[in-house]
This record gives C-alpha cells, sequence and structure tokens, in this order.
C-alpha cells in the first residue's frame, strides 16, 4: 500500500498547493488585502508580457490559478512594471521573495493636501511668452476630477492636441468628453468602491482648483460671489490639461495613484502635478516616489504638495529627491471679515464668508449665557460644543464660542444667525463657514465682544460679507508641513514654497463650496487654501520654464527653480525647515546663471549610498547585473548634486562637521566669473574650496565643495539657517544650508 505522503509527493506542485490549502482557503478569505507587487523597469524585451508574467508569479505564490485570476486587480505595464492583487501575507512575502520583484506593499489611502498669487509672484499676464510651445505642453494632474463646466476650461482659439499626445478622454457620468484645452480624462477605481460618478468628473472641487490654478485660461471678473474679483488663470493659460482622476469620498489610494503615473507618462504629459500625500515611506514603497521616479528618466518633472500638518518639524511628505516638493506660503492678499457692534465698536478677523447681511443688527449671546439648564455635565457651553447649548437661547442670534472647531455647523442646526469664534492662536489662512461666521483673536478682540454682550442687555452685532486687504508677505503658512525630513536625513525638504493660501480658482458645481450637502452655495469658482493649491503654482512655473528650455532635464528646471526663489521676508522658528529655498520666482528661473543637474548615473549613485542593494536598484532601471561596489560611491554628506544643503546633527551633542561636492553648469554668459558669497550665523564656519569659477564658455561644468565645521550647537538652539551665493554680477544663484539638530 502506497502512503499517503507518498502519494502527494507524486502530485503535481501546484495540485499539492491546493491539497494544502484547501481546508482552510474558505475561512481565511476574508483576510486578503490589496497589496502592490512593484517589479521595476519594463523589460526592453519586445516579446514580454507583462499580464502573463503577472498571473504566473501571482498563480505560483497563491498556488491555485482560478484563485489567483480572482485576486488579481490590475496589471501596470505601459511606463513600469507590476501588479496589485489582493493577497494574504504570507503570500505577499513569496512575492518578494522571486528575482523580478522589487518591493511588495500593502495598498494605503493617500489624502489630499487641500487668481492674484501669479501678479505676486511676478508672472504678470502681459509677459514674454513662448505661446506656440506653452500650447504643445500637456499638463497631467492627479487629483479628483475635473469640471468642464468651469469657464477656466474654455477651449475657444485653441487647436487641435498636440501630436505627442497619446492619451483618451473617458466618458461617464456627469462627463460628456473633453475639448482642445482639457485633452484627456480617466479615471482610476481599482478596488471598484461604490461610487455615485464613476467618471473623471470632479464631485469634490479640489481637481479643478488644482488644474485651472496650473493651466487655466484668463477669466475677466472672476470672484466668488463677489470676493476676490480680478482675472483668474493659470501659470501657463496656453498649456493642455490632462485629467487623471485618483481621488474618491475615501481618498486616494495608492494602486489608483501608480495606475494614474503609469498612464500619465505613457500618454505623453510633459509635467505632473500631484496635490496629495500620506505618510513618508522607503522609496520602493511609494506609490509617488515610484510614479515619479519613472517619470524623471522619461524627462517629466513631478511637483507634489509638502502636506499640511505644519507647524511640527519632521511632518513633510513627498521627499524623493526626483520631486519637486511644494510648500505653501502666503501672498499679500488677505480675506479678512469684520464685526460690527451695536455700540459702535467693531472688529476684524479671518474667514470667507459669502452672506451679505439681511439685516442692519442681530441679537447677541456667548456660548456661555447659551447653555442648557441642565446639561448633565456634557461639553463646554463657552466653546459651543455639540449638546451643550440651548436652541430656544441660540436661536436667530450671533453666537459667541471660545476654541477652535466647526462651530458653525452646531449654530446652524440650532438655527442661529452667525458665530463669531475667539481663538487663542489665530488662523494665518480663511474658511468658509456654512452659515456667517468669523474667526478673532479671544485675547483682545474676543474679551472686547465678551465684555459687551455681559454688560448690555440687548447685545447686537452683524457680521459683513468678506472684503480683501493687504498684509505682509511672503511667510509659510502655519498648516504647511515643515523638514527635516525622515528618509533621506541629509536632504533639505520641502524645496521651496509657492502661494497656498486662500487662492481664487475653479471649481466644481457638482460639489458645495464648503463640501457639506446641506450646504446649497454652489460656484464655478472657490477660495481654498493648503499645500494643494501651492502644488500646480509650482508645477506651472516648471513648465513655463520648460517652455524656454524644452531640453532641459527635470533636474535642470528644478535647480533653476530653486535657486532663484525668493527667502521669506517674514520666518518663524521654522525657518528654511519650512520655505526650503523660497518662494518661486518663474521669471528668473528662466535665466538661473547656473545649474545643478543629476543625471540618471547619480541618482544610482546615490541610491547606492542610501544602501539600497544593487539587485533592488537593477529592477528599479531595468539594468541587469548592475552592482553598487562597482560604482563610485558619491562623495559628501549627501552623496548628491542638490541645489540646497542639508545636514543632521546625530548625537545632539556632537561638533559640526559636514562636507558638500556639487558641479554647476554654466547656462549664462559664455565667459563669465563667479565669486562665492557665504552667510553664517555665529558658531558656523563655511568655507567655499574654489571660491571662485571661471567659466569659458555655455554648458561648460565646474566642481566645488563646501565645508562645514562648528563646536557643539548651543542647547537652545535647533537650526543654523546659512546660504552660499554665486555671483557674476546678473546672475545671484543662492542655495540655503541648513544644519539642524534633533531632539529625540
Amino acid at each position: 500500500m502506497i502512503s499517503a505522503m507518498k502519494m502527494l509527493q507524486n502530485l503535481p506542485l501546484l495540485f499539492l498547493f491546493c491539497l494544502y490549502c484547501s481546508p482552510t482557503q474558505g475561512s481565511i478569505q476574508h483576510e486578503r488585502k490589496p497589496y502592490i507587487v512593484y517589479m521595476g523597469e519594463l523589460p526592453v524585451d519586445r516579446a514580454y508580457a507583462p499580464e502573463d508574467h503577472h498571473n504566473n508569479l501571482l498563480a505560483t505564490a497563491i498556488g491555485d490559478w482560478q484563485l489567483a485570476r480572482e485576486s488579481k486587480i490590475h496589471s501596470y505595464g505601459k511606463s513600469f512594471n507590476g501588479f496589485v492583487a489582493r493577497l494574504l501575507p504570507y503570500e505577499a512575502e513569496k512575492l518578494l521573495e522571486e528575482d523580478n520583484v522589487l518591493s511588495v506593499f500593502p495598498n494605503t489611502q493617500n489624502k489630499l493636501h487641500t487668481t492674484r498669487s501669479w501678479d505676486f509672484l511676478g508672472l504678470p499676464l502681459k509677459l514674454n511668452r513662448h505661446s506656440n510651445v506653452e500650447s504643445d505642453i500637456i499638463v497631467g494632474v492627479l487629483d479628483t476630477g475635473i469640471s468642464l463646466d468651469c469657464p477656466s476650461f474654455n477651449d475657444k482659439g485653441f487647436g487641435p492636441p498636440p501630436p505627442s499626445w497619446k492619451g483618451k478622454c473617458v466618458t461617464g457620468a456627469n462627463f460628456t468628453g473633453c475639448n482642445n484645452k482639457v485633452i484627456g480624462a480617466k479615471y482610476f477605481n481599482l478596488q471598484n468602491a461604490p461610487e455615485q460618478n464613476l467618471s473623471p468628473a470632479d464631485d469634490d472641487g479640489h481637481g479643478t482648483h488644482t488644474s485651472s490654478t496650473a493651466a487655466g485660461v484668463v477669466v475677466r471678473g472672476a470672484s466668488l460671489d463677489g470676493i476676490g474679483v480680478g482675472t483668474a488663470r493659470g501659470g501657463v493659460s496656453r498649456a493642455r490639461i490632462a485629467m487623471y482622476k485618483v481621488c474618491w469620498s475615501d481618498g486616494c489610494s495608492d494602486m489608483d495613484l501608480l495606475a494614474a503615473f503609469d498612464e500619465a507618462i505613457d500618454d505623453g504629459v510633459n509635467v505632473i502635478t500631484v496635490s496629495l500625500g500620506g505618510t513618508p515611506r522607503k522609496f520602493f514603497s511609494d506609490p509617488t516616489a515610484i510614479g515619479s521616479f519613472h517619470a524623471m528618466k522619461r524627462g517629466i518633472l513631478t511637483s507634489c504638495s509638502a502636506g499640511n500638518n505644519g507647524p511640527s518639524t519632521m511632518t513633510v511628505e513627498n521627499v524623493a529627491p526626483w520631486i519637486l516638493t511644494v510648500a505653501a506660503s502666503n501672498t499679500d492678499r488677505q480675506f479678512t471679515t469684520a464685526v460690527h457692534l451695536a455700540d459702535g465698536k467693531k472688529a476684524r478677523g479671518m474667514s470667507i464668508n459669502t452672506f451679505t447681511p439681511e439685516k442692519k443688527m442681530y441679537p447677541l449671546i456667548s456660548g456661555a449665557l447659551a447653555s442648557k439648564v441642565s446639561r448633565d455635565g456634557y461639553g463646554n457651553a463657552s466653546a459651543c460644543d455639540h449638546g451643550s447649548l440651548s436652541q430656544e437661547k441660540v436661536m436667530g442670534k450671533i453666537v459667541y464660542c471660545l476654541g477652535t472647531g466647526n462651530m458653525d455647523y452646531i449654530i446652524k442646526e440650532l438655527k442661529g444667525a452667525g458665530t463669531i469664534v475667539g481663538v487663542s492662536d489665530p488662523n494665518d489662512y480663511s474658511t468658509i463657514p456654512v452659515i456667517p461666521g468669523v474667526y478673532i483673536d479671544a485675547n483682545t478682540d474676543g474679551k472686547a465682544i465678551d465684555l459687551y454682550i455681559n454688560s448690555t442687555k440687548n447685545a447686537q452685532a452683524v457680521i459683513q460679507k468678506t472684503t480683501s486687504t493687504r498684509g505682509p508677505a511672503p511667510y509659510v503658512a502655519s498648516f504647511s508641513s515643515r523638514g527635516p525630513q525622515s528618509i533621506t536625513v541629509n536632504i533639505l525638504k520641502p524645496d521651496l514654497s509657492a502661494p497656498g493660501v486662500d487662492i481664487l480658482a475653479g471649481y466644481s458645481k457638482l460639489a458645495t463650496l464648503t463640501g457639506d450637502p446641506a450646504d446649497n452655495r454652489r460656484n464655478v469658482f472657490n477660495i481654498l487654501s493648503g499645500t494643494s493649491m501651492a502644488c500646480p503654482h509650482a508645477a506651472s512655473a516648471a513648465a513655463y520654464v520648460k517652455s524656454f528650455h524644452p531640453d532641459w532635464s527635470p533636474a535642470a528646471i528644478k535647480s533653476a527653480l530653486m535657486t532663484t526663489a525668493i527667502p521669506m521676508r517674514i520666518k518663524d522658528a521654522t525657518a528654511e525647515l519650512g520655505s526650503g529655498s523660497g518662494q518661486i520666482n518663474p521669471v528668473s528661473a528662466l535665466d538661473p546663471g547656473l545649474l545643478y543637474n543629476s543625471s540618471m548615473d547619480s541618482y544610482i549613485a546615490f541610491l547606492c549610498k542610501e544602501g539600497y542593494n544593487s539587485s533592488s536598484i537593477g529592477i528599479l532601471i531595468g539594468t541587469k547585473g548592475l552592482n553598487c561596489s562597482t560604482i563610485s560611491p558619491p562623495q559628501g554628506t549627501d552623496g548628491i548634486n542638490y541645489p540646497s544643503m542639508h545636514t543632521q546633527i546625530i548625537p545632539s551633542n556632537a561638533s559640526i562637521s559636514a562636507i558638500f561636492y556639487r558641479s554647476v553648469t554654466n547656462v549664462g554668459s559664455g565667459n563669465s566669473t563667479y565669486k562665492a558669497k557665504v552667510r553664517a550665523p555665529k558658531g558656523l564656519s563655511i568655507e567655499v574650496i574654489p571660491d571662485t569659477l571661471n567659466f569659458g564658455g555655455v554648458n561648460q561644468e565646474l566642481s566645488f565643495k563646501v565645508v562645514l565645521k562648528g563646536p557643539p550647537m548651543p542647547k537652545e538652539t535647533k537650526i543654523f539657517s546659512a546660504s552660499l551665493e554665486w555671483n557674476d554680477s546678473k546672475h545671484n544663484v543662492r542655495s540655503p544650508i541648513v544644519v539642524y539638530k534633533p531632539t529625540f
């Protein structure tokens, strides 16, 4: 009699897997979760069939062909190699052991980082432009979709799409087609999540806003219900737009984001803007780092938002060195809202209040006085917490509340007439309330209003419609995420800043102004804040530079934008950890003088220095047999030719010691001499060797090194901010130098 084990040994391997797995398969299938299997560059072999290879790998890992077919969600195979499948953890581990697999990581959800700005940046409407070249530039937007009802996307005067365009326009619910301005639109919902509008239509408004900021046409007389009246336009108003919808009601998934990159690169976009992000991850497990790398390899620069988790340090997102990481700064236009009291006193605060008062005055009460008689200890009435107020006392009145939060929703629910919210740390940006509302300084105007309420029998007030005023600028917005980063500690991120505070741009009528379904206000323009708004400004600036210098690499364009950026006029304690090189200056970036360029070889050497293994890097770039040990290790503290310089002092009581090796390419005058100028605080010594660069022609490259030395930083000091400027009397090529002392 043949033993059971011998019978099993004689069965095909695949069948063995099924025998071993079948008793528990039914009970564990619900534990399957989407994983992304990333396989780097596509093989050059034309006979290679990505889907067949993916199916074979998956069947081997799962051990069941039918289950493997059911588990696979999507294959990437246009611009890079990989697939998505629903896996069990041990199957993901088995796939990671395959020679062709670079990384396997679970699919996660990313979040959104949610007109006068171009004039403030020195890029006025009437300016020298290469309109014909600009018209052939395609800006790829990975976002929430787009609304062609917005006048920013009128295609009057536009010819057919450029010959390089290979993309498509996918129609669907609330989206009937594209035009010669918005030449492409696709959507990605690989998990088949239940959504109302399975189409490129913008249900949120975010994607329409970012698209119009980047490349919207000129719209005169644009405003949000009369607020912010002016000319709305994108930085490259003649460029084309291709929308890749990756964000839905539950966020923006890794798998959809990678699918959009895969398509956008193959479609022929020239610049990509991505206003979303998540917790920083190692580059080969980060969909934005992966997608932007393959874009960079094909000459496409990707601009990404830095995140909205400021002002805390170590919060910056989208940190790969081939990404342009953008912080949010303000312009000199502020939107403020006035409060008039019946005794003649006035207060002013922050909000975008679209409501015009219907009465001269309204009854005014504080949350403390509107408290329920019996609250069973629930909630703080002074802060207008939910459940703490009496509807009878609130109805028809403006309520003064203390604290932060969405008090306007609570007061609206109780049929109040408006909210005045006193905050101890006032915002530097405005939001749109669902009823008349404003945020004021609790320590000044708030105290006066509270005193008025408590000393007047019939207190009254009115909240006026928002108006625009001038204010100091630029400074980094409080919400904008700060460095240093946690992935590559010696590269300064964010790279630069762009306007992201109170930006008027296009919007979708499918969304209400606040996103609240109960809010009946809709408009084709809206005023939003976030690094999401800054990101398309930088992408547009990159496209503008590219229209003059189509042969410049993504690293060269990035260098031009960084070295010509304007340092923040107003700085907080985080200094360049918040702003990077400063606020973009697109016109100056056309003639930067010198460029810090980076080739594919330099990125490979950098990845070797960062500890990524040879086989992984070989898979990434599609080169077999790559060996880091045969590559000359990049010199210096950071090992990359970056336009900024940054080091972290670890341990914190160590002396300062860093060296940066740099090369610059002359793109200014043929014969030119640049002299180094260093600005450094006491306690930091900076030496530039050599301190003079003599160029004999255009495109000549010269090298130098920057040596940092100093004693341990004072105990109370966390940041040393310095700079290096190369000057030839015409150009001022500036690099920030930041020394940071972490406190763990």
